[in-house]
């Protein structure tokens, strides 16, 4: 499983673990998953029966926004050249995990699969997003083709224990939670938030997410794109107020006008995961900031700081 050692790798890893699976993880420092020949080895190396691919160079709106070309490249090229090789090995699956800036800017709410190419993605993340959407081009022509098994999964939003919490990768709940709790051990009483507070959007817990990713594994086999969340949407002003709340900052909130919103809205239809593999998100929000806040509170801000000191 590519990208294992990640923020959701390592959550799908311990689940499908606990199942008994003999799971093989390749580190970025054994294998370059860009070469094509790295590939191969990786290939020759662990000789998998399921491939799911999960690694991806990522980050918020300031690393798109940065890095445009090197997201779109590596992600474009990690993705075609571990499927191509799977199936020159003769893999039994490939699930590809793609994501959410994959859906046009302005699509109807809530996002329903058969909407995914009705535009272009939001631009501040549209390379990335393409890039990952390959991933459902060469899965359906493989199958067509080949009759090679490949699924596409669209996870939306992900939060939870063991995130990034790097303020040059971080996504909007890992950078919330550490402008709250940092400024409440430094004793400030403002924080700065990107945006106008009015875009929306949609957040699944990571384990939920591991959860419908192996479920997926197990049971889905339709070329069908499937959208991974829980259903239900959140205002980003909304969203800075209550992780204010829960950890406990009572300073003033400046928002950044300047700063762009991304997406203005994003919550998906979830009917399809339900129907075809039965998963339903069953962590309330509440819950899964306070365990969220929590990790970080007791093993983010030091597994942070021995990073930046490394």
């Amino acid at each position: 499983m590519t990208g294992g050692a990640g923020f959701l790798g390592s959550h799908v890893v311990a689940r499908l673990q606990q199942q008994g699976a003999d799971v093989f993880v390749p580190r970025s420092r054994d294998y370059d998953l860009v070469s094509g020949e790295a590939v191969r080895r990786l290939y020759r190396d662990a000789r998998p029966q399921i491939v799911i691919h999960l690694a991806a160079q990522v980050g918020g709106i300031g690393a798109n926004r940065e890095n445009p070309g090197r997201f779109f490249y590596e992600n474009l090229m990690m993705g075609a050249q571990l499927m191509e090789e799977g199936r020159r090995a003769g893999v039994e699956k490939f699930v590809a995990v793609g994501t959410v800036c994959a859906y046009p800017k302005f699509t109807p709410v809530p996002f329903r699969e058969d909407d995914l190419w009705n535009g272009y993605p939001e631009e501040t993340n549209a390379p990335y997003g393409l890039a990952k959407k390959m991933l459902l081009v060469q899965a359906q022509a493989y199958r067509e083709q080949y009759g090679f098994k490949a699924v596409y999964l669209l996870p939306v939003n992900l939060y939870g224990p063991r995130d990034s919490f790097d303020p040059a990768k971080s996504h909007v709940i890992p950078a919330l939670i550490k402008k709250c709790v940092d400024a409440i051990a430094r004793g400030d009483r403002e924080i700065e938030v990107w945006g106008s507070g009015s875009a929306s959007r949609e957040f699944l817990y990571v384990d939920d997410c591991a959860r419908a990713i192996v479920l997926a594994t197990e049971r889905y086999e339709k070329p069908d794109p499937v959208n991974l969340g829980a259903g239900c949407e959140i205002t980003i002003k909304e969203l800075v107020h209550l992780i204010a709340e829960l950890t406990g900052f009572r300073g003033t909130i400046r928002w950044d006008a300047s700063k762009p919103d991304g997406q203005p809205r994003r919550c998906l239809d979830v009917t399809r995961a339900e129907r075809e593999f039965g998963f339903r998100a069953v962590t309330s929000f509440e819950d899964g900031l306070r365990r969220t806040i929590e990790w970080y509170r007791t093993e983010g801000i030091a597994n942070l700081e021995s990073r930046i000191s490394n």
